[in-house]
């Protein structure tokens, strides 16, 4: 994305908007508010199954970009607003900057991240040009003053990502991720790569960057960008994360074959988009529920791990210029308070009704399901919770034309199954627990050099997050574990995920939670949890797994 792109053009010497490109590729599905809300008659719908031991992807979060350049910096209040996950808040756990050619500009998102880190968040950052330096110019079809990145000019090239990794670092905010360029087939006014100068970047160069490594950041999720990289060994040993845009990208272009054949240990992100366009205000309503349809799919069919739009403030986006939440925010609220980094997509009926959009996630014994109901009538919906009786309370909260996330009366489930009415044209998310179910008695890892551990631990003043990834390198199956560490002095767990953490500090066990008891031989699970400290940011020395010494790598 461009600076200026989403934006009405006021000087003929300005680039087309991308929505006026993209509209005349036609992809950009561009309608009028009320165009893609369909009109049902049913008052009821079949049953939306959830099971919560059917896990799919692992969601590192939701967010947005921020660019003090461009747009100006966040207030203090508007970064609250924005990482804060209470009532009146968005709850966005990944925030997005970018890498500056000039060093001295590297500080101006500083702020930005340094509170989003406080607040839990995860930060990654996406350059749109090299230093002037490491360019050349060069005539790419009818543009003649095309620029890319020197051949020559790789290695510093890296060196310059992994300086920003570094001053980043230094200045509190550990980044989780760099991308090699932003949006590299769509850059009129950036720099170009191709697909193969990004593979050869990543063989040679990439491995030397001190953090995961993002690309190729597609403007349209352009299959034959990122098709090279997982067709090559060494290139995708040095990457980390697919990252995609779905600038006019039909859902039916969302899912990726071959990503889910050779992608095993990456993870696929969506980095950038603003859906369905970037001229109605983002408080329209109901075309705001066109966002909650997106993020289902993105979600669902996809199969992504993040969902970030571009602009954070802005008058199309998640949050308005006077720094309140938006329609759009209030329906992306409906996912990421609710929905956070380390839950797991579970197996859930998608659609089970027209105009019905359902996903369900969970984080230990918590399940948050989020449906989305786009007809202009009210719908009686039944969730069922597979392999449970439980009964209990469920929480809800509700976006519709009248509520902005808005927590409503509790509802009850009886053996494992609740009935709700989706308002019409509303998204409501469920939260409830799940009790009842047992993990397999445990099994000792086979002998050999140990199951495997790798600890990545992001500090910030007072607090940190850790995550952990465990890998059963023996030859048979490990049934229920429990992985034991001793946590430095002065540290503490506050919260966690994909485990239960006991205690708090000093020798702690994680045990696994039901739907991730079971490693087979060479499988991968990844925990994490969140911290304080009191100055100490050491990492733990030794695990054992079952009593079995771990590898630490």
């Amino acid at each position: 994305m461009n600076q200026n792109h989403d934006e009405p053009v006021s000087t003929p010497s300005r680039p087309l908007r991308r929505r006026t490109v993209l509209t005349t590729l036609g992809a950009l599905p561009v309608v009028a508010v009320a165009g893609s809300i369909l009109t049902a008659t049913e008052a009821s719908a079949a049953a939306a199954n959830v099971n919560p031991s059917a896990p799919r992807q692992t969601i590192r979060g939701f967010g947005a970009m921020c660019h003090a350049a461009w747009i100006g910096d966040l207030t203090a209040a508007q970064r609250d607003t924005a990482f804060g996950a209470g009532d009146g808040q968005l709850g966005f756990s990944i925030l997005r900057i970018p890498v500056n050619e000039n060093q001295s500009d590297w500080g101006r998102d500083l702020a930005t991240a340094q509170r989003a880190v406080a607040l839990g968040a995860t930060v990654f950052a996406s350059p749109w040009n090299p230093p002037a330096g490491m360019t050349e110019t060069f005539t790419r079809g009818s543009q003649t003053n095309a620029k890319r990145l020197k051949y020559s000019s790789y290695a510093a090239y890296a060196r310059h990502l992994n300086d920003f990794t570094t001053y980043m670092r230094n200045n509190g905010v550990d980044l989780y991720a760099i991308s090699v360029q932003n949006e590299p087939d769509y850059a009129e006014t950036w720099t170009w790569w191709t697909a193969a100068e990004i593979v050869q970047f990543l063989r040679a160069n990439a491995g030397s960057i001190s953090t995961r490594v993002i690309a190729p950041e597609s403007f349209q999720y352009i299959k034959s960008m990122s098709d090279p990289i997982l067709n090559d060994a060494t290139a995708l040993a040095n990457v980390d994360i697919i990252g995609a845009h779905l600038y006019g990208t039909p859902y039916s272009n969302f899912s990726y074959p071959l990503f889910q054949q050779k992608g095993a240990g990456k993870e696929l992100w969506m980095t950038e988009v603003y859906y369905p366009n970037s001229s109605d205000s983002a408080d329209s309503w109901p075309g705001a529920l066109d966002v909650g349809e997106h993020m289902h799919h993105a979600m669902v069919d996809a199969g992504f791990q993040a969902y970030v739009w571009w602009y954070l403030r802005r008058s199309y986006g998640p949050m308005r210029e006077d720094g309140r939440i938006s329609k759009r925010g209030a329906v992306m609220a409906q996912f990421s308070r609710f929905v956070r980094p380390g839950y797991v997509r579970v197996d859930a009926t998608a659609n089970p009704a027209t105009n019905v959009f359902v996903s369900a996630y969970r984080g230990g014994d918590t399940v948050a399901i989020v449906a989305v109901n786009k007809n202009s009538s009210a719908v009686s919906q039944q969730f069922t919770l597979a392999g449970t009786a439980a009964s209990g309370s469920v929480a809800a909260w509700l976006t519709d034309a009248g509520n902005n996330v808005a927590r409503q009366s509790a509802l009850s489930m009886a053996n494992g199954s609740v009935t709700v009415t989706l308002p019409a044209r509303s998204v409501m998310t469920l939260v409830t627990s799940v009790t009842g179910t047992t993990s397999p008695p445990p099994t000792t890892p086979s002998t050999g050099a140990g199951p495997r551990v790798a600890y990545t631990m992001s500090t910030w003043s007072s607090g940190f997050t850790a995550t952990i990834s465990i890998t059963n390198t023996g030859s048979s199956a490990i049934n229920g574990w429990t992985l034991s560490f001793t946590l430095p002095s002065g540290q503490s767990i506050t919260s966690g995920w994909n485990a239960t953490y006991s205690p708090s500090s000093g020798l702690v066990s994680a045990r696994n939670v039901d739907y991730n008891g079971t490693l087979a031989p060479g499988a991968s699970v990844e925990i994490g949890f969140q911290g304080t400290h009191t100055g100490n940011t050491a990492e733990p020395a030794a695990f054992t797994l079952n009593g079995v010494a771990c590898t630490v790598v």
